[in-house]
């Protein structure tokens, strides 16, 4: 049986996206303006990438991505071209990294990106940016921690709007697939880290979007969620991308002329 969660089983060009992004990441650190591996925490892992816009276009908004790579994969270097979009709309572009499973456990690599939230806030303003046109995007993995920096749980009112590709919202599938070998999650961790499962109330409006050609169980835990979010008073459309898969649609970011690289360009445009 088809595992509806190897990402590898459904894009048939899995090895050249990978290749792809690390190609353009490293033509956008060798072209923007960018102070690389600012710690945001104690650890290694804890650092952060930023990218400036050109002086005459900067608008003191400030946007943070975060990589997907199901908790286990990838880092910020691999993602650097998310900053291309991002500051030719005039904003600071943040790409954070965290520790990856299974060396740390999932609390850790949700605390590690609510501390990079909490380091943007203390000190973009040093950066020329406004802390007050916060905004965030991620992807699958970066999605499902995108959303918990908006629970219930978390300080309201710090984050303008937010953009989430491809996420993983409901963990407990993730038990029986693939990653069980690989990250083993608990079901602790799924109860207490399920963004479908904990609760949400105030917060930005959130746009969710998933590609038309990933497998099933994104379609269905995204427009889940963006069920959820309206349910608890939030502000959430959900869009499939026609002719998107799971690799592409973060590729896109990179490229506002697509519709995912469109609407982040719009998010930190109107923050």
């Amino acid at each position: 049986m088809s595992d509806l969660f190897r990402t590898r089983d459904h894009v048939p060009d899995f090895d050249r996206h990978v290749a792809a992004y690390a190609i353009r990441s490293a033509a956008t650190r060798a072209r923007l303006p960018m102070q690389a591996d600012i710690a945001y925490g104690p650890s290694p892992a804890e650092r952060l990438d930023l990218f400036f816009p050109p002086p005459e276009r900067a608008t003191g908004a400030v946007h943070m991505f975060i990589h997907g790579g199901y908790w286990r994969m990838f880092g910020k270097q691999d993602f650097s071209f998310v900053a291309e979009t991002v500051t030719a709309a005039g904003a600071i572009a943040i790409i954070v990294d965290y520790a990856l499973m299974p060396r740390v456990r999932m609390d850790t690599v949700i605390a590690q990106v609510r501390g990079a939230r909490d380091w943007v806030l203390r000190n973009i303003g040093n950066y020329g940016g406004d802390p007050a046109r916060f905004t965030i995007s991620g992807h699958s993995a970066g999605a499902h921690l995108g959303a918990l920096l908006l629970d219930a749980s978390q300080p309201s009112g710090d984050i303008a709007g937010a953009l989430l590709l491809s996420g993983i919202y409901d963990l407990a599938p993730l038990q029986h697939c693939f990653l069980r070998e690989l990250i083993g999650l608990t079901n602790e961790e799924v109860e207490r880290f399920s963004p479908l499962r904990v609760p949400y109330s105030t917060g930005p409006a959130v746009s969710i979007m998933v590609g038309g050609l990933e497998t099933l169980p994104f379609h269905e835990q995204a427009s889940a969620f963006a069920v959820h979010l309206r349910q608890a008073g939030m502000t959430a459309d959900m869009r499939a991308l026609s002719g998107v898969n799971h690799m592409s649609i973060v590729a896109d970011l990179g490229d506002p002329r697509t519709k995912a690289g469109s609407a982040l360009a719009h998010l930190v445009s109107v923050a």
